[in-house]
């Protein structure tokens, strides 16, 4: 994009010339983007054209191109690749994340049941595998059962034992990739 010149109004006060059209901006506010002076209807996406005044309050600069967050993230985000179904997460896209672990939204459930976690849900990360509370609290029953065979013991004894390990939990939260 070209720099274009100033000129001087009537009154003696500087004018600027849109980056985007060329034309004089008479409007009371500018937006200067780039060094350059725009109208709120010039100051667009090079890739999508939407207009960035209504693409939120955040816009994106790179090898001269001005961009909305969604095509930033298109053309230089980077991708992963979902821990639960293995398939590509595009840049732009939700995500949820345990430790190390990125998840689409839709397979961030518990790897067991399938449960959908709610925000504020707690899950648990056991084997690199997501389980709800009562899958996991299952999985460490039978854990014990099998290093310690219960002799006379029931089923609701080991479950009471179990309840005094403090495991890590972790508390739901989305973001993006």
């Amino acid at each position: 994009m070209d720099v274009s010149k100033s000129e001087p109004s009537k009154n003696g006060a500087v004018q600027r010339a849109c980056g985007g059209c060329g034309e004089v901006i008479t409007e009371r506010y500018l937006l200067k983007v780039l060094d350059m002076f725009w109208h709120e209807d010039c100051l667009k996406c090079s890739s999508c054209n939407c207009r960035l005044v209504e693409a939120g309050p955040s816009l994106f600069i790179k090898s001269n191109l001005i961009l909305c967050k969604k095509d930033y993230l298109k053309l230089f985000g980077h991708t992963g690749h979902c821990a639960a179904c293995n398939k590509t997460i595009p840049a732009f896209e939700m995500v949820m994340r345990a430790r190390t672990n990125v998840y689409h939204l839709e397979c961030f459930a518990c790897q067991q049941c399938n449960y959908r976690f709610c925000i504020g849900d707690k899950f648990f990360l056991c084997e690199n595998k997501i389980l709800c509370e009562s899958d996991y609290e299952e999985r460490l029953v039978f854990a014990n059962m099998a290093v310690h065979p219960p002799s006379t013991a029931t089923l609701a004894h080991i479950k009471r034992q179990v309840i005094h390990l403090q495991p890590q939990v972790m508390k739901l939260d989305a973001s993006e990739f």
